[in-house]
C-alpha cells in the first residue's frame, strides 16, 4: 500500500518549518542504536530553526518495544514521537492510534521515499510513519580472515558456504569466531533474524489455514543449523547477544563473520570506532537454493501518536530528522558513510553516496526482500522477518525465549519447537484464528 501524491523538488530546510507561534518541549522515545544517538547530538540544528526543545528517552530495543506499545495501548501520552516499525506502524494506524502524515508539506518530497518503505509505513494508502532509515539485512565478514581460510566470499552465497566459512576462520584460543548471529530473545531480536532465516530453509510461521508450523521439518532443519553453528563457530553467551553486543564484537576484531542489519555497515568500517574497519566487506544475506535469501526488511520511523497535545511540533520534528536536509546535514559533520540509509531514493542516486562501499549492496539486500510473498510455500500473511498481526508481537517474544534457551544449552531443539508450536497453537486459537 503506497502513498499517492505528487510532490516537487526539495527546499531548504527552513522552508519545511512551520513557524510556531509557541515554542514546545517535545518528548520522543528511541532505540539506542548509533544513528539515532547521531540524530540527539544534531537536535541543536532542530531547536535553532524552529524554537521547539527536546526531551529523549533513549531505551534498549526490547525495552523500547514494550515501553511505546503499552502508552499507545493505554494512551498513557508519554510520549509525542515514538519510534517505530514496520510491524507496528499499519495495524496502529488502521486502530487510529497514530496521527495521519497526509499533510506533509511538497517540499518533503514524500514520493522520494523508497516503495518499500514508503509501503511498509503506511494503512490504507496513508503514510503513518516517516522512515529515518531502512535497512535489510547482509554479511558483513572480514576479508583477512576469509583469505586466511583460503576461502573468497561470492556475492549471493548459501547458508552452506558460510557455515564452511565461519568453521574454518574460527581461532578460539585466539578469540576470534567465525560467525556472529543474535541470540537475544525478542521478537525484534532473535526472532527478527532466525524468522527470516526459517525463510530460506523453507519454514513458515503458519499454513495457509493458520495453523502453526513449528513441528515441520524445515523448522527443526534451522533451528538445529543455527544452534550447531554457533556453538562450532560463535562467541561464548551468544544467547545473550542481540544487535549492539555484537556490534561490539565485530568492531573488536572478534567476528569473521556477522549476517546483520545493513545499517550496520557504516559502523564497523568508522576508523574510530572499529579496529577492523579496513577489511571489512560485504555480501547478500544466505540461501539454501530455494529462491528465498535470509534478508529482513525494516524501517526505523518516526510516529506521532493521537491524543497528543503537541501535534504541530512533532511534525516539525519528523519533517527535519527524516528530510534530504537532514541528510546533508549528517554528511557534513559525520561524512557521507554515515548518513541514515535506507529511507530515500536520491541518496542512492547522489554520486557522495554512490562511492560509499556498502551503499550498493544495502539497495540490493533491500530490494530483495518480498514482504508480500516471504516465504518458499504459501502463506497467509505479510511480513518478512515478522508476520503483520496484532499477536504476533506477544507470541513471538515467548518463541524467542525458548529458542533462546535451546541455543544456552537449557533444552534442546526439538523440546524448543514442540513448546513453540504448542504456545503459538494456544495464542492463536484464543484470538479466533
Amino acid at each position: 500500500m503506497y502513498l499517492k501524491n505528487a510532490f516537487g523538488a526539495a527546499a531548504t530546510l527552513s522552508l519545511l518549518m512551520t513557524s510556531s507561534a509557541f515554542a514546545e518541549t517535545i518528548t520522543i522515545a528511541t532505540v539506542n542504536n548509533g544513528d539515532m544517538i547521531r540524530m540527539q547530538g544534531l537536535t541543536d540544528d532542530f531547536t535553532a530553526k524552529t524554537g521547539h526543545e527536546v526531551e529523549w528517552v533513549t531505551l534498549e530495543e526490547n525495552v523500547l518495544r514494550q515501553r511505546v506499545t503499552t502508552d499507545i495501548t493505554t494512551k498513557g501520552g508519554q510520549f509525542d514521537i515514538m519510534t517505530i516499525g514496520m510491524y507496528e506502524t499499519p495495524i496502529w494506524g488502521k486502530n487510529g492510534w497514530l496521527v495521519p502524515l497526509n499533510d506533509l508539506p511538497a517540499e518533503y518530497d514524500v514520493d522520494d521515499i523508497l516503495p518499500a518503505m514508503r509501503g511498509g509505513l503506511s494503512y490504507d494508502d496513508t503514510l503513518f510513519a516517516a522512515p529515518f532509515y531502512g535497512e535489510s539485512s547482509m554479511i558483513m565478514y572480514r576479508t583477512d580472515l576469509m583469505e586466511k581460510a583460503g576461502l573468497e566470499m561470492p556475492e549471493a552465497p548459501t547458508w552452506a558456504f558460510v557455515a564452511n566459512a565461519a568453521r574454518a576462520m574460527t581461532d578460539k584460543d585466539n578469540e576470534i569466531y567465525g560467525i556472529c548471529l543474535r541470540g537475544k530473545a525478542g521478537w525484534g531480536e532473535n526472532m527478527a533474524f532466525l524468522t527470516a532465516t526459517s525463510n530460506a530453509f523453507g519454514a513458515r510461521w503458519f499454513d495457509e489455514n493458520w495453523t502453526a508450523q513449528f513441528d515441520s521439518k524445515e523448522w527443526a532443519t534451522t533451528l538445529n543449523f543455527y544452534i550447531d553453528l554457533l556453538n562450532d563457530a560463535g562467541p561464548p553467551g551468544a544467547s545473550n547477544n542481540g544487535f549492539n553486543e555484537n556490534l561490539s564484537l565485530f568492531q573488536q576484531g572478534k567476528c569473521g563473520m556477522w549476517i546483520d542489519a545493513t545499517v550496520a555497515a557504516s559502523f564497523v568500517t568508522n576508523p574510530d570506532d572499529s579496529s577492523v574497519a579496513d577489511k571489512v566487506d560485504f555480501a547478500l544475506a544466505p540461501d539454501t537454493g530455494l529462491d528465498r535469501r535470509s534478508n529482513w526488511l525494516w524501517a526505523w520511523a518516526l510516529a506521532i501518536p493521537a491524543g497528543t497535545q503537541k501535534e504541530g511540533a512533532a511534525k516539525e520534528f519528523i519533517q527535519w530528522a527524516t528530510s534530504k536536509d537532514y541528510i546533508e546535514l549528517v554528511a557534513e559533520n559525520e561524512g557521507w558513510a554515515n548518513v541514515p540509509p535506507g529511507a530515500r531514493s536520491s541518496l542512492y542516486e547522489n554520486p557522495n553516496y554512490k562511492a560509499v562501499p556498502f551503499s550498493e549492496m544495502t539497495l540490493k539486500s533491500i530490494l530483495s526482500a518480498d514482504p508480500l510473498n516471504p516465504t518458499v510455500d504459501a502463506v497467509p500473511y505479510v511480513g518478512v522477518q515478522f508476520v503483520a498481526i496484532p499477536e504476533f508481537a506477544g507470541i513471538a517474544s515467548q518463541v524467542g525465549q525458548e529458542f533462546s534457551a535451546a541455543l544456552a544449552g537449557q533444552q534442546t531443539a526439538e523440546e524448543a519447537l514442540a513448546k513453540a508450536q504448542a504456545l503459538t497453537t494456544e495464542e492463536m486459537e484464543a484470538a479466533g484464528y
